[in-house]
């Protein structure tokens, strides 16, 4: 069985065709419910199908901890029309991860987000155009020297691609702030981590700092310089609107406590 960390950053990087291709080759379920309605119990709030509990492929009662996260829920699968398409749930799916694997292997998804931030996209910066150096250095620079404030240490800055270790005070740092998250958290943070290339915009999206909005941007300016230069591709435009929505999902977890 292909190991579970490889499966998340593998889920996160697909793209729409991707998804279509690998659906082609199963048939979906017919969707077989009238009516999807979210429930408060004594341990969150469960997803009901026409009255009976949503399981998760692991057959745990697929539970969220608040009522907005389980009407969120509820209304993926209300959405579904004669198909149940797992691609258009993501809050689903990070549930189920999260109740399945997250929970058995949280150090281990930890400590793959805590590796990002040794090897974090925002750390890595263009020599030139001088455009995109400033551009990369306003809107960068005040997280990586806020991350560096909050965890007690400084992140090392490179220009290019050669590889420079961070201080191993500074990972454990990180690796020690998240680890009171819950499974269903941790889950939503490796999302946002996988999808942004920086597990220092995650953190900021995660302790408050940065907005969805903010954090996006952040994570695409080196590609939002390019369009501004060559122009927009269709294919990759509808890539990247796939990916918000994950990201989306991720943030709506992260900001509800």
């Amino acid at each position: 069985m292909r190991d579970f960390i490889e499966v998340l950053h593998e889920d996160a990087a697909k793209n729409p065709e991707q998804r279509a291709r690998e659906l082609s080759k199963r048939e979906l379920p017919k969707r077989f419910y009238k009516e999807a309605t979210y429930v408060a119990t004594e341990d969150g709030f469960a997803i009901q199908l026409d009255g009976r509990q949503v399981k998760t492929p692991g057959k745990a009662t697929l539970l969220l901890p608040n009522e907005a996260l389980g009407a969120a829920v509820a209304a993926e699968w209300a959405s579904q029309e004669k198909e149940i398409n797992p691609a258009a749930m993501p809050l689903t799916r990070i549930a189920n991860s999260a109740l399945d694997a997250v929970s058995v292997r949280f150090d281990e998804v930890a400590e793959d987000i805590t590796k990002f931030a040794g090897n974090d996209a925002l750390c890595y910066r263009a020599d030139d155009p001088q455009s995109l150096v400033d551009q990369q250095r306003n809107l960068w620079d005040p997280v990586v020297e806020w991350a560096g404030d909050l965890l007690g240490g400084r992140f090392v800055l490179i220009e290019g691609i050669m590889h420079k270790a961070q201080p191993d005070a500074l990972l454990e740092a990180y690796r020690a702030r998240i680890a009171g998250e819950t499974p269903l958290r941790l889950a939503a943070l490796h999302t946002a981590t996988s999808l942004t290339g920086s597990a220092l915009l995650a953190l900021a999206l995660n302790e408050g700092r940065l907005s969805a909005d903010d954090v996006w941007k952040a994570a695409h300016v080196e590609e939002d310089f390019n369009i501004d230069r060559w122009g927009d591709d269709a294919e990759a435009a509808q890539i990247r609107a796939y990916k918000r929505t994950e990201f989306d999902a991720a943030s709506l977890i992260l900001n509800e406590r």
